[in-house]
């Protein structure tokens, strides 16, 4: 009985072991992203290349209102790193959102 016993769970740890093995690494493949940033000399720029398109599409920033003042940026901004954990440092905030609010909002260069 004993053997049994010890038989069972020996096929069954097998089984799990195979079934982990056979899983594989899963991927993901994303279309390729057809927006960047526009480019700029502001420290933002940089910033915003790094941390906000981690995880959206530059195409976001476009659908946002062009005449969207500075605190509507700022508040977009802070609340992706409140309720979406965006990786933003507090300190690099500011860069940021002046990046896109000349860029993108109502202080573009006409």
């Amino acid at each position: 009985m004993k053997n049994y016993l010890t038989c069972g769970l020996l096929s069954a740890a097998l089984l799990m072991m195979a079934a982990v093995a056979n899983a594989g690494v899963k991927r993901i493949d994303l279309p390729p992203d057809g927006v960047q940033l526009k480019a700029s000399s502001l420290p933002g720029y940089e910033k915003a290349r790094l941390a906000c398109v981690a995880c959206h599409s530059a195409e976001y920033m476009q659908y946002q209102p062009p005449t969207a003042a500075r605190p509507y940026w700022e508040n977009m901004v802070k609340r992706m790193k409140a309720v979406f954990n965006a990786p933003l440092n507090d300190a690099d905030i500011p860069d940021i959102v002046d990046y896109l609010v000349k860029t993108y909002g109502n202080e573009q260069a006409k």
